[in-house]
């Protein structure tokens, strides 16, 4: 499927954007914002900081962004951070998992990841709030101002799901023949299956 939009070329790139051009591709969200280059000063700074290192290990935040990714049906999303997941050091059955190929009780046990992983699932898929009892199992795995930053790291990533979504943006030729060598299909090639076993939760239902 092609970009909803032309993705923005070095040639074509606005002066303050140029710089994020000249050492190659920047890749697709770049060259979609760059349609708007006042985003990029916003943008990068704020998303590099939610998804990029911090006292919260990398492999949480991955848990994070590709179970929130799979969730959303995001193709783009699931494709890059499947790509990452693999990088950081969760093995095949973990991303499977995350992707909804295979149990996530099959492939994780710890229990603060799980309640991690519960947790995602509440606030990604919404309406309404999310439940006592996974809010507790949170509580007790996670301080809180590692909840304020996963949550946060949910709702960016949310966020970067409906706009590549939206847009179509492309996963890269590099991506998907690396996907397809490690026995993980692009989702361009095979659909999403998504069946959450988080079931939304209405304020009218809640105690």
């Amino acid at each position: 499927m092609p970009p909803r939009i032309p993705l923005i070329e070095h040639r074509q790139a606005p002066p303050s954007a140029a710089p994020l051009f000249e050492g190659g591709d920047p890749g697709p969200l770049v060259a979609a914002w760059a349609h708007v280059p006042e985003l990029l000063d916003v943008a990068l700074p704020f998303i590099g900081m939610v998804l990029g290192p911090s006292s919260i290990g990398i492999r949480a935040k991955e848990l994070v962004i590709l179970r929130t990714s799979a969730l959303m049906a995001c193709r783009y999303c699931v494709d890059a951070h499947t790509d990452v997941a693999l990088d950081v050091g969760l093995d095949p059955n973990e991303v499977a998992a995350l992707r909804d190929e295979r149990p996530i009780d099959e492939s994780f046990t710890a229990p603060n990841e799980l309640a991690l992983l519960k947790w995602t699932d509440a606030v990604a898929i919404g309406p309404g709030i999310v439940p006592d009892t996974v809010a507790e199992d949170m509580a007790r795995h996670w301080q809180d101002y590692e909840i304020v930053e996963l949550t946060m790291l949910v709702g960016v990533t949310l966020m970067l799901n409906r706009f590549a979504t939206s847009l179509q943006l492309p996963t890269s030729d590099q991506t998907m023949d690396r996907l397809r060598t490690l026995g993980f299909p692009s989702t361009a090639d095979s659909p999403l299956r998504i069946v959450p076993d988080t079931e939304p939760v209405n304020e009218s239902d809640a105690p």
